[in-house]
């Protein structure tokens, strides 16, 4: 399914101005729920300017009007000759310093509820440091007092999408380490070299 431009800025101009569910707007923008209902809240996308995608042209009215209507049904994006940007390949995850201090909360996060994760991946998802993340894990971080335990996708530190890509390889990696070693192939017979005696027979 095509995403519009500015994802995150059409979640914000959907959740200002029309009784859209959270579930409709989310997979309209490809985010997660649980993002769409924090930007909702005013915990996420501060500061971000809504995009009209009805003066974009990526919805009609009609169309929002229908999903108004019905929660179940799913918004459909007008397709549009204009061509899309292609997306560069991300380096380094960039984290505004706005965020920075949430990152031991998502850490924390996702140390408890998935321990699964290597320390790794939790750097990868949050684009934070291993020396961190062993400093959250045994508590031994500067501001321990204060770190809550909270959902990095709550915090915008990262997508749902990106977590369940990590865990979904972090369960290959646990299925691969538990497979059994092959059995070896059994050692072949000695060979005897004593010479067979000779017949006595005349």
């Amino acid at each position: 399914m095509s995403l519009p431009l500015m994802p995150k800025a059409t979640a914000v101009w959907l959740v200002e101005n029309t009784a859209l569910t959270f579930d409709q707007i989310a997979e309209f923008c490809g985010l997660h729920t649980l993002e769409v209902q924090a930007i909702a809240d005013g915990e996420v996308a501060q500061g971000i300017q809504g995009l009209d995608p009805l003066a974009s042209g990526q919805l009609a009215a009609d169309e929002i009007d229908r999903c108004q209507a019905d929660p179940s049904a799913r918004l459909k994006i007008q397709l549009s000759e204009i061509p899309l940007p292609v997306a560069k390949p991300r380096g380094t995850r960039y984290t505004p310093i706005a965020k920075r201090q949430d990152k031991p909360d998502g850490i924390a996060w996702l140390v408890r509820n998935h321990p699964e994760l290597t320390d790794a991946q939790i750097s990868k998802l949050l684009g934070t440091t291993k020396p961190t993340i062993a400093a959250v894990r045994d508590r031994s971080h500067w501001n321990t007092t204060n770190i809550r335990a909270r959902h990095p996708v709550a915090l915008g530190l990262c997508t749902q999408a990106e977590i369940d890509a990590a865990l979904a390889r972090a369960q290959r990696a646990a299925t691969k380490a538990a497979a059994p070693a092959p059995a070896p192939a059994p050692a072949a017979a000695p060979v005897d070299p004593t010479p067979a005696p000779a017949s006595t027979e005349a």
